[in-house]
């Protein structure tokens, strides 16, 4: 169905200024001069990082880094959001502020990654696709309470032989297109991250053939699923 119909059967706020929020919140992270801080390692990959400092991988020590990040003087100038990890939009800095009134005092929107990771696809186990979707319109409801004003969501396709295939391609178009339609539906702006992997021994020209039909397959489902497109 699509956001228009949802909104009014809703009966949420008028959906004129509905749709005005998501949009200057997207124009707001693609603000000219300004890019997005992605601090939203899981626990597993900031332990790596950790461990080759010698840090133990603690949840005070991962507050006490991500605040280091958070206060760097002037950070507002070059930030327009910052993407945290569940763990990280729940903490606050050493002065009791939550980490997201903290990006927001300095003009910086909090975001926070929803997808779980990516799964070998069932129907051909060398590719995956992204888990997440179950449980996401309460954990969108909670974030949005945390101060959450954006999400993101990354989809992984493999180029390599006889990959990726139409199954891959359609299963995770379908994914993204449905957490970014659970996102408008709470006034959350998605990041909708479909990433075509550069690793590998193919040619540019078959990257571009992959981009492209990846690109086509999830705007087709963005429309299917009737995602404001202004507001992505």
């Amino acid at each position: 169905m699509p956001l228009l119909s949802l909104l009014r059967n809703h009966n949420v706020m008028p959906v004129a200024d509905y749709l005005k929020t998501l949009i200057e919140t997207a124009q707001t992270l693609v603000a000219s001069g300004k890019g997005i801080l992605a601090a939203d390692e899981s626990s597993g990959t900031i332990e790596k990082r950790f461990t080759t400092i010698q840090v133990a991988s603690t949840e005070d020590n991962r507050r006490a880094y991500r605040e280091l990040l958070f206060t760097t003087p002037g950070i507002g100038e070059f930030l327009s959001g910052i993407i945290l990890f569940d763990e990280t939009i729940r903490q606050s800095a050493s002065n009791g502020i939550l980490f997201s009134k903290l990006l927001a005092q300095q003009g910086i929107l909090p975001g926070i990654k929803v997808d779980q990771g990516p799964a070998p696809l069932p129907e051909s186990p060398t590719e995956q696709v992204t888990k997440g979707l179950d449980g996401l319109a309460n954990r969108l409801k909670e974030y949005k309470t945390l101060g959450a004003r954006f999400a993101k969501w990354r989809a992984v396709i493999t180029i390599g032989l006889n990959i990726p295939t139409s199954v891959c391609l359609e299963e995770n178009a379908r994914r993204l297109a449905s957490y970014a339609l659970a996102c408008q539906e709470e006034g959350i702006v998605p990041i909708v991250e479909p990433e075509v992997l550069m690793d590998g021994d193919h040619s540019l020209r078959q990257c571009e053939e992959v981009t492209t039909a990846t690109l086509r397959t999830v705007f087709e489902e963005l429309k299917h699923e009737g995602v404001a497109l202004e507001g992505m």
